[in-house]
């Protein structure tokens, strides 16, 4: 009788043997089709997420453009202020950097310092440009810009925690400032690192009654103020960024 053509003696596999080897096969295939899959989702994840990246990019540039518009429109009522907010906000957030990081990675904090002074908008321009001492109700009325400010940008959803630093940025750190009395640390980080950024361009910058001061005098003032107007320690942190940087800081900014 004739063997068949899987028996033992003509050298093939058994069926069994042979089943097992294309299941196998069929599984190979099945797992480079997943592994196929995978690389295609991932693809299509990596493209999507940067794709919301140029989005997400796109529309922080927007809400930038549109802080320094109305910035520019602010400063544009007062012809010895130009630019002052732009110099304010890359000193400040060069000391924030070096105090909290994260602070000065979140876009509201450029915010708060570009607008800190947006509530000027309310404040009649005799008054602003008034060369001779204000009133006692023309003093308490330009004390309530940063409250006007606070309450516009308060109104715009993406500034939202930006109008924590224009509410406070003439709060002291002795508890003297306005509008509301806060002291020490109940004063926003932001806003203690505002103050100090704010006085160093003030001092450091020509006005029509004086001429700016050089950064190292401005340096020696503002330390002076340390405990009273000044946090203490966001005015030790000034003194680790050389001059040179300022100056760079300036030109830049133009």
């Amino acid at each position: 009788m004739a063997l068949s053509e899987d028996g033992p003696g003509n050298g093939g596999d058994p069926p069994q043997v042979r089943a097992l080897e294309a299941q196998l096969e069929r599984e190979r295939a099945e797992g480079r089709e997943r592994e196929r899959q995978m690389e295609r989702y991932a693809s299509d994840l990596s493209e999507t997420f940067r794709a919301e990246r140029r989005r997400s990019d796109q529309l922080r540039d927007s809400y930038v453009a549109t802080v320094r518009a109305l910035t520019n429109a602010v400063e544009a009522r007062d012809a010895y202020t130009g630019k002052h907010a732009e110099r304010v906000a890359a000193y400040g957030l060069e000391l924030a950097r070096r105090i909290s990081p994260a602070l000065a990675a979140d876009p509201q904090t450029e915010f708060g310092f570009l607008l800190h002074d947006v509530g000027k908008v309310a404040i009649p321009d005799g008054l602003l440009h008034k060369a001779a001492q204000l009133t006692p109700d023309e003093e308490a009325l330009m004390r309530r810009h940063p409250e006007i400010g606070a309450e516009i940008v308060s109104h715009v959803e993406f500034l939202g925690a930006a109008a924590i630093t224009v509410r406070h940025h003439h709060e002291r750190f002795d508890g003297g400032g306005y509008p509301d009395g806060l002291a020490g640390a109940d004063i926003p980080l932001a806003a203690r690192i505002f103050a100090v950024a704010d006085a160093l361009d003030a001092m450091t910058t020509d006005r029509p009654y004086r001429p700016g001061s050089s950064f190292s005098e401005a340096r020696r003032e503002i330390a002076a103020g340390a405990g009273r107007q000044f946090d203490p320690e966001v005015v030790a942190v000034l003194d680790t960024i050389d001059d040179d940087e300022f100056d760079r800081l300036r030109a830049k900014i133009g």
